[in-house]
């Protein structure tokens, strides 16, 4: 990838459609308007124009944009075709750009990667931007418009702020220190000042991740066989996902079932029935497994007997089988429910939905990822140590290596290869 190519590709989804919109950005976009439409129309503006290819041949009649940089979403001269989105249109249009002199097809995300390198958008909005792209539910729509938005950056950057004044704090003691007796005042204003800010970021590092609400919480249905588990499992996600037999036993094997529910991603996991004692060697290893998925859930629905299942934060008793009367009764506070006749399921996914919303960030805040999650951890705890350190020089080291890292979740501070993988999310015309 060279910043000085010009760029093309197709930014809508793929034809038959409509409308196609046929992207360019770089030093070579308007001259390659003028080449399809004789003309390069006025900046932001629509303009119909007829594009002919080298021959002169008509191509389509289209509308023509330009966006001149650096306000441009890429920060450099930007021109759309908006195209009608028949697939042979979109084929001739791109062999004529292909043919022009300093053209080039754009790779996955090479769009938004000039626009962080122009500084359009930072790292994190970036990050947003890919995280809504990829969104199917409203919950993971909300926190990634959230995190596009720039809420997490503006929060980065007044830490940061926070930070330097630290860092100026610590260095006229380093500059001054033998110039009468503020040291003690100014040593317990840096302490209290990164104390309060280790403890700031500390709550983010500590709240739920972005991780739960792109891959779905883990809903576990455990319990001994024939209790009732894939029944139930086939009602929660309204299709027969799991073999459903009287005789016990029948589930093997961890199945693992997504579905969207209230807004929320969900993953639910049919187990093997747990039993003490089983001569079937492929019993055991589903046991296991299912001793596993437990040990990784979020949510566990128990159907075993009452207080037998796992120590687990967030189990949740469920008399299964409501309709028949020769069930093992349990106490007031489990749900009792029945799959085949319909039976409290509404409030078994209420008590779900209420109980997943407590784990995962508001919809209406941003969620960080593992790698800012990685960075925040840094932070605060280079902050700590600077609160707890009496050298003046360790103090100012450790408030620069957290102003690095604070500078490294922004992209101030980037490598390659993050920004390859990074980009790569992205589809070709974005």
């Amino acid at each position: 990838m060279r910043a000085t190519d010009t760029i093309f590709a197709l930014s809508s989804g793929a034809p038959p459609a409509a409308i196609s919109v046929m992207r360019m950005s770089g030093p070579g976009a308007f001259a390659a308007v003028e080449a399809l439409a004789g003309r390069v129309p006025e900046p932001r503006r629509a303009s119909l124009a007829v594009l002919r290819d080298s021959k002169g041949e008509e191509l389509d009649r289209a509308l023509v944009l330009t966006f001149p940089g650096p306000n441009s979403a890429t920060g450099e001269d930007l021109a759309e075709l908006h195209l009608h989105g028949g697939k042979a249109v979109v084929r001739a249009v791109e062999a004529a750009l292909t043919a022009l002199p300093g053209l080039r097809r754009a790779e996955a995300g090479e769009f938004t990667r000039r626009a962080f390198l122009n500084g359009r958008m930072d790292l994190n909005e970036a990050e947003g931007l890919a995280d809504l792209l990829s969104a199917e539910t409203e919950w993971q729509r909300r926190a990634a418009g959230a995190m596009m938005g720039g809420a997490f950056t503006r929060r980065i950057e007044a830490w940061r702020q926070e930070a330097l004044a630290l860092s100026a704090l610590t260095e006229a003691e380093i500059d001054f220190s033998d110039e009468g007796d503020v040291e003690t005042q100014n040593k317990d204003t840096i302490t209290t000042g990164c104390i309060c800010l280790h403890d700031a970021i500390d709550r983010l590092v500590k709240s739920p991740g972005v991780e739960k609400l792109r891959d779905g919480l883990r809903i576990v249905l455990g319990g001994p066989p024939n209790s009732g588990k894939s029944t139930l499992l086939n009602a929660l996600v309204a299709r027969d996902a799991a073999i459903v037999s009287d005789i016990a036993g029948t589930t093997r094997d961890v199945i693992e079932v997504p579905v969207s529910i209230d807004g929320i991603a969900f993953l639910f996991l049919d187990t093997a029935g747990l039993r003490d004692e089983t001569d079937d060697r492929i019993e055991a290893i589903g046991i296991e497994r299912t001793k596993a998925a437990m040990d990784n859930a979020d949510i566990i629905l128990w159907l075993g007997e009452e207080g037998t299942g796992p120590d687990h934060p967030h189990l949740i008793e469920v008399e299964a089988k409501s309709d028949d009367p020769t069930r093992k009764r349990k106490g007031s506070h489990a749900l009792t429910v029945s799959a085949v006749a319909d039976e409290g399921m509404t409030n078994l996914i209420v008590v779900l939905t209420e109980t997943a919303k407590a784990l995962l960030p508001p919809p209406d805040q941003f969620a960080v990822n593992a790698r800012q999650r990685t960075l925040l951890a840094q932070t605060a705890s280079g902050l700590l140590e600077a609160a707890e350190s009496h050298d003046w020089l360790i103090i100012a080291e450790h408030l620069r290596q957290a102003r690095l890292t604070l500078d490294a979740l922004t992209g101030r501070a980037h490598t390659e290869d993050l920004l390859d993988t990074l980009f790569a999310r992205f589809c070709v015309g974005k």
